[in-house]
This record gives structure tokens, C-alpha cells and sequence, in this order.
């Protein structure tokens, strides 16, 4: 019986899959040139693109669907953001059809034993689940990073501003200080924002695209306080950053207090294997001296 149902999955997942791709492979050829990084299987995603938008998966879950996209638009940025969450979720349904296949094959292979079929379904419901794990895990990283560096900046902008700079230059010559780190999330979003206000976009526009596309309500408060408060300048522009910067310092001090408190958390096992070994070969000369 259960090698039935294997050779009925397989054949139904392969049958269907070439099906699928030779009828609506052309449709989604545009998929193809919207790059995502870290997805493996973008080649194989029409059949499963064309699944995901006949089922409506947008209108069915909404809420699950915008967190999604929200995370995808803050990693990958906001230009075809449905197109990337889409390709995530194909990514996510060609792992549980590559898994699922496989466990299909270890079945035949193992003669009919159930548990080669049951260990593909369960890997194929749990490495999609890690896929979306991972991607909130990267996105939490990327706001903690900018957060972090957001009080430092705000710093260098008060002590420019404060020497005769205007705000747009000095945060030009605080984003050109750090070239060297344009990998860091917020020197990336604000490079793009400097191109985009020297491209033809005013200032508050170019800020609010600034502060759309990091998502973070600390960017929110900066931009709107930096809109506010750039006309008057001097004194009045500087004690308004520095009430904005003492908040943002507090925040840096308890993230860094909840990273390390994760980081000795993790420390908990490998020490705990180490006493373990330890007292192992501490122990067992002794025991094998009181057998003896």
C-alpha cells in the first residue's frame, strides 16, 4: 500500500510539474530576471508561480501574506516586492516538492518502509517553516544593526550642523565617511536616498522614501524630526536631534544588552557538554580503580 502511494506522489508531482512548465513555463519568464539572493531553485518556480496566483494566495491571507511581503521589501527593497514574495513562496513549495519526492524514492528504495515517505513530508513541512524563520531572523538583524548605528549618526549630524554645515551635507559627508561600510543597512538606504534627492527628488520626498523603506519606527521619528526642524537650524535643530539621540542611546544600550544575553545563553550547552566530559574523565579512572 505504501508503495503505491509513493509511486502515485511521484508520478502525479512529475507528471504534473512538466505539465505545468511546458503549458505556463513562458508566462513567468520575467521571473527569471528578478534577482533574490540566497534563492536556489528560481528556475524550477513557474509551475509552482502559477499554483500560488491560481489559488490567490494574496487574497486569502492577507495578514500573513503583508508581513511576508513587508519582511521581503526590507531585505530585498521595495522595487517588485509581490514578484520577490512570490518567488519566496515558490521557493518554499519547491522544497516540500523536492523533499517530499525524495522521501518518496527512499521509500522505494527502502522497500515500502513508511518512514523514508513520512521523513520526506516532515522535512518538507519543516525547511519551508525555516525558510520563513531565517527570513524574520535576517530582517530582526537588519533593524537591530540600524538602530544601533542610528545614535552615532545622529551624533556626527548635530556636531556638522552645529559647526555651520547644512543637513544635507552633512549627511552626505557622514554617509561618504563610511564607503567602507556601505553594507551596513543604513549607509545603504541612506546612499540610495542621497542619489535619489541628487536624481531630482526634493529632500522630503527622498525622506520619506527613506523612512518607508527601512520600516522602523526609530528612522520614522529621525526623518520626521529632521523634516521638522532642518529649517531653523543651529541651536534649535541640534537640541532636537540631541533629545532624539539620548532616546536612541537608551535603545542601543538595551539591545546590547539583550545581545549579550543571548550570546552567554548559548554558551550554556557547550559548557555544559565540557563539564560533562570533564567529569567523565575525571570519574572513570576512579570507578575502574574501585572495580579493580
Amino acid at each position: 500500500m505504501v508503495l503505491l502511494i509513493s509511486c502515485f506522489i511521484l508520478a502525479l508531482q512529475t507528471g504534473g510539474w512538466l505539465l505545468l512548465y511546458r503549458r505556463h513555463g513562458k508566462q513567468y519568464e520575467d521571473f527569471k530576471t528578478v534577482r533574490v539572493e540566497g534563492l536556489r531553485l528560481q528556475k524550477m518556480a513557474a509551475p509552482f508561480l502559477y499554483i500560488l496566483y491560481k489559488f490567490r494566495i494574496f487574497q486569502k491571507f492577507p495578514l500573513l501574506m503583508f508581513r511576508l511581503q513587508r519582511s521581503v521589501q526590507k531585505l530585498y527593497g521595495m522595487r517588485s516586492s509581490q514578484e520577490k514574495t512570490m518567488l519566496f513562496l515558490a521557493e518554499m513549495a519547491g522544497y516540500f516538492f523536492l523533499l517530499l519526492g525524495g522521501g518518496c524514492l527512499l521509500t522505494l528504495a527502502m522497500g515500502g518502509d513508511a518512514s523514508g515517505l513520512m521523513l520526506g513530508l516532515g522535512l518538507g513541512i519543516l525547511v519551508p517553516a525555516a525558510l520563513v524563520k531565517d527570513l524574520h531572523a535576517k530582517v530582526s538583524k537588519r533593524d537591530q544593526q540600524i538602530i544601533m548605528e542610528l545614535p552615532e549618526l545622529l551624533g556626527k549630524i548635530m556636531l556638522l550642523v552645529g559647526a555651520g554645515e547644512t543637513v544635507q551635507r552633512a549627511i552626505i559627508h557622514c554617509t561618504e565617511r563610511k564607503k567602507d561600510q556601505l553594507e551596513h543597512p543604513l549607509y545603504r538606504e541612506l546612499t540610495q536616498t542621497i542619489a535619489e534627492w541628487e536624481s531630482g527628488y526634493s529632500f522630503q520626498q527622498a525622506f520619506e522614501q527613506l523612512s518607508r523603506r527601512c520600516g522602523i519606527q526609530e528612522v520614522s521619528v529621525f526623518t520626521t524630526a529632521v523634516l521638522l526642524n532642518m529649517r531653523r537650524g543651529g541651536s534649535d535643530f541640534v537640541m532636537a536631534l540631541g533629545e532624539l539621540s539620548q532616546s536612541l542611546w537608551n535603545k542601543r544600550t538595551a539591545i546590547s544588552r539583550t545581545l549579550g544575553e543571548q550570546a552567554s545563553s548559548k554558551l550554556v550547552f557547550p559548557m555544559a557538554v565540557i563539564l560533562l566530559t570533564v567529569i567523565v574523565l575525571v570519574g572513570a579512572p576512579a570507578f575502574m580503580m574501585m572495580n579493580m
